[in-house]
């Protein structure tokens, strides 16, 4: 029998686009779907919309639970889950019609733990998925997988445009309270992998906002920064060849809050600036000696050797955080 797949899709506020995520579920051509919508409390039509969608689709079911955020949603989805594999949907994102049924290929294919595809950024109206003749796929195992995360190599820590056994999630929720909520718990979900597989072909429409938490500054945005240190923590406490990678992935979000917080004029966090650059001066030399180091981060080393005026007035003036 074809598995049986969870699809999680948390939304808050989402009546703008909640249709159009959820079309592009129900249209996939593999059938044998699970939807759990996470009304998270939202105080325009989401609720009732979600409860529309319900009734026109007997796969979708409907949790209503006051707001608690991204993880509070997501956890209670995987609380209730039956499919042998899963995947999460952001409400404002769309699927490629083929997004399941490629992935689902891949992932019997190679026995992976995690399948994953490629995702296009847009604004507006749903992206023009490319066509791609022969899409590259590559395997990774545990170990290359986690540095390939943790130095940025072509796999990111984003929890949708993947497909998961559902086996991964036995006795990991995401954390509670804090945004980069995916970046805490890749490092043990990987752990619990032995193959992950991924293609090269777009399958995911990742939605992009003015206002997307990603894109702009605010004080949630130092989440990361308590998140880096446990990673740091806990892998230097059983996990040391991983110890130079994740140097790296917190010197990239020592540069990201450092530029980030500099465009703001108010003055109020210059603390935080101050925190970042003490912990860009204390990494940068080490991680300028590391071969795996992204380009990236060495030319913000490089930038960051006439000081912090010329790192934050010249780099930054250009610089735009990607998802």
């Amino acid at each position: 029998m074809e598995p049986l797949i969870s699809v999680i899709v948390p939304a808050y506020n989402a009546e703008a686009f909640l249709d159009q995520c959820l079309q592009s579920i129900v249209v996939q051509d593999y059938g044998r779907l699970e939807i759990i919508v996470v009304d998270d409390g939202s105080t325009d039509g989401t609720a009732a919309l979600c409860d529309r969608w319900a009734e026109r689709d007997e796969r979708i079911r409907v949790i209503h639970q006051p707001n608690g955020g991204h993880s509070a949603a997501r956890n209670a989805a995987l609380d209730v889950m039956t499919g042998e594999l899963v995947m999460m949907v952001d409400s404002d994102d769309v699927l490629h019609p083929e997004f399941v049924s490629t992935l689902l290929e891949l992932q019997q294919r190679d026995d992976a733990d995690i399948a994953v595809g490629d995702y296009i950024p847009f604004y507006g109206d749903a992206p023009a998925f490319p066509t791609q003749e022969k899409p590259s796929l590559r395997r990774y195992d545990q170990q290359e997988a986690i540095l390939a995360v943790l130095y940025q190599h072509g796999l990111t820590h984003s929890p949708w445009g993947r497909l998961f056994k559902a086996s991964l999630f036995d006795g990991i929720r995401f954390p509670l309270g804090i945004i980069y909520e995916d970046l805490a718990i890749i490092y043990p979900l990987l752990k619990k992998c032995s193959k992950i597989s991924t293609t090269s072909r777009v399958l995911y429409g990742y939605r992009q906002h003015d206002s997307n938490s990603m894109r702009v500054f605010s004080p949630r945005r130092a989440d990361v920064l308590k998140v880096c240190e446990q990673l740091e923590h806990d892998i230097s406490q059983h996990d040391e060849q991983y110890l130079k990678a994740v140097r790296s992935r917190q010197l990239s979000a020592y540069f990201n809050l450092l530029l980030l917080s500099s465009q703001d004029k108010s003055g109020q966090y210059q603390q935080l600036g101050d925190r970042c650059w003490k912990g860009i001066k204390q990494l940068r030399f080490k991680c300028l000696c590391d071969g795996q180091v992204r380009l990236k981060n060495k030319i913000g080393i490089l930038a960051s050797l006439p000081g912090r005026w010329f790192l934050c007035s010249v780099i930054g003036r250009n610089y735009q955080p990607k998802p």
